[in-house]
């Protein structure tokens, strides 16, 4: 388990705010980056995405026009220090994550994780589960990740939400559009929630779908966000782009409700791979983070 840390100053922290509002002490909220890359299959540079997310959440406003809101004055959000990997992987790399996150959430923190691929996004969700009654975990992506195994790895990418369902089935998917077999038959054997996008584009995005997703989830409700649920015309920065999938209003309308009727205990946002040559998808991605906690607090 982590004994120290260092809180990162406001040259390098999220939203390049003052000491006032981002010291460990004063802050509800805590950002914790896990640059972590092993087992992408197609795109790489997902181990870049924290960085990324951070210096481009310099340039997000602090004052967000729907909901009123400065919540980085109003809660605080302390960044702290990427954890270093080294050799870890795998198991123990999952290990090391969740022994953090456990620590701030017992430390009394709304816990951000900032990937990295998607595989580390079982150790926050585990640190979660065990800490929070009722907990449903709401998964937004283009891909089902519930392979056993993936280019021979239990623990890849692609495996994730296997992982997440050997402690709990009370998963609900939305913007499926790729996926084995397998997994479909799988999602059927267990019960998994899943919204796929051709049926969500047939029903319409709107206020009914909404609630219905909605309805699947517990209370206490987990997200985790890879960031290649969105349609490729909004994120080309990410390992595996699917064609179908989803825009910036019809995804907060969602977020707002589910905020709004669910208690969100915490989240984890993947898979970004910045490119140098396209900044927006860096801002889009910092965005959706603040944009999150503007409508949980």
């Amino acid at each position: 388990m982590p004994i120290d840390f260092r809180n990162l100053p406001k040259s390098k922290n999220f939203l390049a705010i003052d000491k006032k509002y981002s010291s460990f002490k004063n802050s509800k909220i805590a950002i914790l980056s896990c640059p972590y890359e092993k087992t992408t299959s197609y795109g790489k540079g997902t181990a870049k995405g924290p960085k990324a997310i951070i210096e481009a959440s310099h340039y997000v406003e602090f004052f967000d026009e729907e909901t009123l809101k400065e919540v980085c004055f109003k809660e605080g959000i302390s960044t702290l220090e990427p954890l270093k990997f080294g050799k870890k992987t795998g198991k123990q790399a999952l290990d090391y994550i969740y022994w953090n996150v456990l620590t701030w959430i017992k430390s009394g923190k709304f816990v951000v994780t900032l990937g990295g691929e998607h595989s580390i996004s079982t150790a926050p969700i585990k640190a979660h589960f065990d800490s929070y009654p009722d907990l449903s975990i709401l998964h937004f992506d283009a891909h089902s990740d519930l392979r056993n195994e993936y280019e021979g790895s239990k623990y890849s990418h692609a495996s994730f939400a296997a992982r997440v369902s050997e402690f709990t089935t009370k998963i609900t998917q939305v913007g499926i559009r790729a996926q084995c077999k397998e997994e479909y038959e799988f999602i059927k054997e267990k019960g998994i929630n899943t919204f796929y996008a051709h049926q969500i584009r047939n029903e319409g995005f709107n206020d009914a779908l909404i609630d219905k997703i909605i309805a699947t989830l517990d209370k206490n409700v987990y997200i985790t966000f890879d960031v290649d649920y969105f349609d490729p015309s909004i994120m080309p920065s990410t390992g595996t782009p699917e064609p179908n999938g989803f825009y910036w209003d019809e995804t907060m309308r969602l977020l707002k409700k589910l905020c709004a009727k669910r208690n969100l205990v915490g989240f984890d946002v993947v898979e970004l791979a910045p490119r140098k040559d396209f900044k927006f998808p860096d801002f889009l991605t910092a965005k959706l983070i603040y944009k999150i906690l503007n409508y949980r607090f």
